[in-house]
C-alpha cells in the first residue's frame, strides 16, 4: 500500500520513518501529510535559513529539498487550505524526545506514570530553540496503528499517527499541546479494524459521559501546604488511634434542598465535609473509590481511568486541594483501591487495541460474573506493572495516606463465585490464583518501600492466612485487614431479638478467637446498609425506643473491642433508611432528639476512644485484652478490660444486650482500684432512659471472675458502660 493510502486509511505505524526529515546518503528531505492543504512552505526562525515551498506528491503529501543546516534546526509548516491558514511545529521532527518515553520504562513501576501517558515537555533543537508540548506513550501490542485524535487536530486521525516501538509502545511529540488539552486515541486492530476510541489508560484527567475524554494535566501546578503533616505521618499506626468515616463524596451532602441537585465539588467538600469530621472526632476519612469512572451506580468500583480523579467533583488540582485541606487538620486520607476488575465501556481498557492487554482471554478466568466486568491479567508483566505502579501514583501525586484494596478475595481464588467446571486450576490443581498473590506482595512491598508512612488495608472476606502480615514473614503484606467474621457475626447477633441472644452468645465472642491473628479494622462499611440490608438503625429489633439503644449498645461495643474501627457515613445519625447513592444524607433527621442523641453518642465515643490509650495502644496485641466474663449467655452480658501498654490505664467495657436493667451487676477486677465511669450509651444526652448508674466504684477484695477484686455497678437496658481507672 502507498504511504499516501496508508496515512488516509490511518494504517500507518511507522511515521517516523515516513515523514519529517529523511536523510538518505548525506541528503535531506522534508515531507508532510495535509490532505486539507493547497500549498504547504516551511519556515525555519533563522534568517539565514530560506523558506522552501514543498511540492505536492499527491494523497495530500508534500516534500522538498532541504540543506543540512535546515535539517538540524526547528521548523514551523505553514499551510493554506480551502479553511483558511494556519501555522504549526511539525510534529516529526521531534522522534528522539518521543523515544525517551520508553527508555527504562520497565525498570521500575513508578517510571510508568512519570514516562507514559500524556507528559508535559520541553522540545528543542540543536541551536536550542525549544518549544512546549506533550509526549504521547499507549501501549497497544497488537494494534496495526494508532494515532492521538483531539480539538487540536479536529479530532482526525490522519494526521497524528504515532509510532510504535519494539516494546509495544506508542509514541509521538505534538508541539504547542498544553495543560487542559483534550484527547483520545484512535485504534485500529491486528487485522485494520476500527475499535472505539480510547480514552488514555494512564490519563491524569478525564471528562465526563458523553465525551469521556482524557485531558493533559500538569502534576506539577499544586503547592502542596501539609508538609507538618507528611512529617509526622511515619507513627506507629498500630499503636494510635484510628477511626476512619468511610464517605461517597456524591452522597454526603448535595447543595440545596434538591436530591437531584449537582454535587459538591472538591473545595465545598474541604470547606464542609473536613469540619464535620474534625467535630466528630473521626481520625481518617476514606473514600469511596476516587479513579474515574463511568456509571454513577457502580459508586466507583467500575473504574476505567485509574490515574485520573473522577472530574465529578473538579480537576485534579481541586482534589489535592481537597487532601491538603484534610492534613492541615489533622485528617488522613484514605481512597478505595480496585485492581480486581474494570468494566467493558468501550472507551476503557478492556480488548485494548482488538486484544486482551489488559484482561485474561479466557472468561473462566477473565470474567467475573458477580460484576459483569474483566479480570486483570495478574501475570503479565506490564497489567502488574500498570497496577503496582497506579498503587504507587496516588501515594506519591495526591499525598494519600493509604489503600484500601476492595475484593481482595476476588482476586486470591480462581473459583470466587464459580461452579464447577467455571474455572481453571493453577498448575498444582488448586484454586489459589498464585499470579494475583504475586501481584498483592510485590505491591505492597513497592508501597512500603518508597512510602514507609503509608498503609494498605485488605478487604478480604476469608481465613486466608497472614494478609496483613509481612511479605518476607510469609504474609501477603498488608497493614490491615479488614475483619469481616466480626462484622458478619456481630450484626447476626445484634439483629436478633433480645429474647433469643442468650442462644446466639457464641457469635458476639468468638471474634476474640482469632482476634490478633491479623492486624484487624472493624467494618460497618457502605455494604452494610444496601440491597434490601437496610440501615443499622433498621436491622435493630424491637420499637423505637429498642432500636436505637440497640445501635447505641452496638456501637459502644465496636469502640471498645480491639481493632481500628471504620464506620460509613450516615451510621452516626442512625439514617433510617438505606444509603441511596443518587440522594444525599437524610440530615434533617438531626432536628429529632434519637438522631442528634445517636450522633453525640458517636462523636462522644470517637473522643473518648482517641483520648484513652488502652482503647488503642494494644489493638494488635493479646496483652492489651482480657475477657472478664464471656460465658454469660443467661443475661446476655460480656465484659472485658482493655489495657495501655503502661499497665496502669485499664477500661473496663460492659455491655447489657438485654433491655433488662441490672443493678448491683458484679464484675472482677484485676487489682484493687477505683473506676471512673468515662462513658455509658444509655445517657439521657444520647436518647437514652437516663438510668441510675454510679459515677465511681470503689473495688472490694471479693474474689469474682477469677478474680481477686471486684465492683459492683448498675447495668442500665441495652447499654455499653465505659469505666476507666489509671493506677498510681
Amino acid at each position: 500500500m502507498q504511504l499516501a493510502q496508508q496515512l488516509e486509511q490511518v494504517l500507518c505505524s511507522q511515521p517516523f520513518s515516513q515523514l519529517g526529515v529523511l536523510e538518505d546518503k548525506g541528503k535531506y528531505l522534508l515531507r508532510v501529510y495535509r490532505p486539507d492543504a493547497k500549498s504547504v512552505t516551511v519556515k525555519w526562525e533563522s534568517a539565514a535559513l530560506a523558506d522552501v515551498t514543498l511540492q505536492s506528491n499527491g494523497g495530500g503529501l508534500y516534500e522538498g529539498r532541504i540543506s543540512q543546516l535546515q535539517a538540524k534546526a526547528l521548523y514551523r509548516v505553514f499551510v493554506d487550505s480551502d479553511n483558511g491558514q494556519f501555522d504549526y511545529v511539525d510534529p516529526y521532527q521531534f522522534t528522539d524526545y518521543a523515544f525517551h518515553a520508553v527508555h527504562y520504562i520497565d525498570a521500575s513501576p513508578s517510571n510508568l506514570y512519570q514516562q507514559a501517558g500524556a507528559q508535559l515537555i520541553s522540545l528543542g533543537d540543536e541551536q536550542g530553540t525549544t518549544v512546549a508540548g506533550v509526549r504521547f506513550c499507549v501501549f497497544a501490542p497488537n494494534a496495526s496503528s494508532v494515532s492521538v485524535i483531539g480539538d487540536f487536530n479536529g479530532w482526525d486521525g490522519r494526521l497524528h499517527p504515532l509510532e510504535k516501538t519494539s516494546m509495544g509502545y506508542w509514541v509521538l511529540c505534538v508541539p504547542e499541546l498544553a495543560e487542559g488539552e483534550r484527547y483520545k486515541y484512535q485504534i485500529k486492530d491486528a487485522r485494520g479494524h476500527d475499535l472505539p476510541h480510547k480514552a488514555d489508560p494512564l490519563g491524569f484527567s478525564a471528562e465526563q459521559y458523553p465525551s469521556h475524554a482524557s485531558k493533559v494535566y500538569n502534576h506539577n501546578n499544586y503547592e502542596w501546604g501539609d508538609s507538618t503533616w507528611m512529617s509526622k505521618r511515619s507513627v506507629n499506626k498500630y499503636e494510635t488511634p484510628m477511626s476512619v468515616y468511610e464517605v461517597h463524596l456524591g452522597s454526603w451532602k448535595r447543595p440545596g434542598d434538591d436530591s437531584d441537585a449537582r454535587y459538591l465539588s472538591y473545595r465545598e467538600l474541604a470547606d464542609d465535609l473536613i469540619g464535620y469530621v474534625s467535630d466528630m472526632g473521626y481520625t481518617h476519612l476514606e473514600l469511596l473509590p476516587i479513579s474515574e469512572f463511568p456509571f454513577d451506580g457502580s459508586w466507583g468500583y467500575q473504574p476505567v481511568g485509574m490515574f485520573a480523579p473522577t472530574s465529578r467533583f473538579g480537576n485534579p488540582d481541586e482534589f489535592k486541594y481537597f487532601v491538603d485541606r484534610c492534613h492541615q487538620a489533622g485528617i488522613g486520607v484514605i481512597i478505595d483501591w480496585v485492581p480486581a476488575h474494570f468494566p467493558e465501556d468501550g472507551h476503557g481498557l478492556a480488548r485494548f487495541d482488538g486484544s486482551c492487554v489488559y484482561e485474561y482471554e479466557d472468561p473462566r478466568k477473565g470474567w467475573h460474573p458477580d460484576w459483569n466486568s474483566c479480570i486483570y491479567d495478574f501475570g503479565k508483566d506490564t497489567v502488574r506493572q500498570f497496577l503496582v505502579a497506579n498503587a504507587l501514583y496516588w501515594l506519591d501525586k495526591f499525598h494519600v495516606d493509604g489503600l484500601r484494596v476492595d475484593a481482595v478475595a476476588s482476586m486470591l481464588y480462581l473459583d470466587y463465585s464459580r461452579n464447577d467446571g467455571e474455572w481453571i486450576p493453577n498448575v498444582d490443581g488448586g484454586n489459589e490464583n498464585y499470579e494475583a498473590i504475586s501481584l498483592l506482595k510485590w505491591m505492597n512491598e513497592e508501597v512500603y518501600k518508597h512510602f514507609p508512612d503509608a498503609m494498605t488495608i485488605a478487604e478480604e472476606s476469608t481465613s486466608f492466612p497472614k494478609v496483613s502480615r509481612p511479605v518476607f514473614d510469609g504474609g501477603l503484606g498488608f497493614g490491615f485487614k479488614w475483619n469481616m467474621g466480626w462484622m458478619h457475626d456481630s450484626l447476626h447477633y445484634i439483629a436478633k431479638d433480645p429474647a433469643y441472644r442468650n442462644y446466639h452468645h457464641g457469635d458476639i465472642t468468638f471474634s476474640m478467637v482469632y482476634a490478633f491473628d491479623e492486624n484487624f479494622m472493624l467494618p460497618i462499611s457502605h455494604d452494610e446498609v444496601v440491597h434490601g440490608k437496610g440501615s443499622m438503625l433498621r436491622k435493630m429489633p424491637g420499637d423505637e425506643w429498642q432500636q436505637a439503644a440497640n445501635l447505641r449498645c452496638y456501637a459502644g461495643f465496636m469502640f471498645g473491642h480491639p481493632g481500628k474501627k471504620l464506620n460509613f457515613m450516615g451510621n452516626e445519625l442512625g439514617q433510617s433508611r438505606e444509603w441511596n447513592h443518587d440522594a444525599s444524607l437524610d440530615w434533617h433527621l438531626l432536628d429529632f432528639d434519637k438522631h442528634a442523641g445517636i450522633q453525640a453518642l458517636y462523636r462522644a465515643l470517637n473522643h473518648l476512644y482517641k483520648n484513652t490509650p488502652a482503647l488503642y495502644e494494644q489493638d494488635h496485641n493479646p496483652a492489651g485484652f482480657a475477657w472478664i466474663d464471656h460465658n454469660n449467655a443467661e443475661q446476655s452480658v460480656v465484659s472485658f478490660v482493655r489495657s495501655a501498654k503502661n499497665g496502669r490505664q485499664k477500661v473496663y467495657v460492659v455491655s447489657n444486650f438485654t433491655p433488662v436493667p441490672r443493678n448491683n451487676f458484679r464484675i472482677g477486677v484485676d487489682d484493687a482500684c477505683r473506676l471512673t465511669l468515662a462513658l455509658n450509651t444509655d445517657d439521657s444526652a444520647y436518647w437514652g432512659s437516663g438510668y441510675a448508674v454510679m459515677e465511681h466504684v470503689t473495688s472490694t477484695p471479693t474474689p469474682w471472675n477469677e478474680r481477686q477484686h471486684s465492683v459492683e455497678i448498675n447495668l442500665p437496658p441495652l447499654s455499653t458502660v465505659f469505666y476507666v481507672t489509671e493506677d498510681e
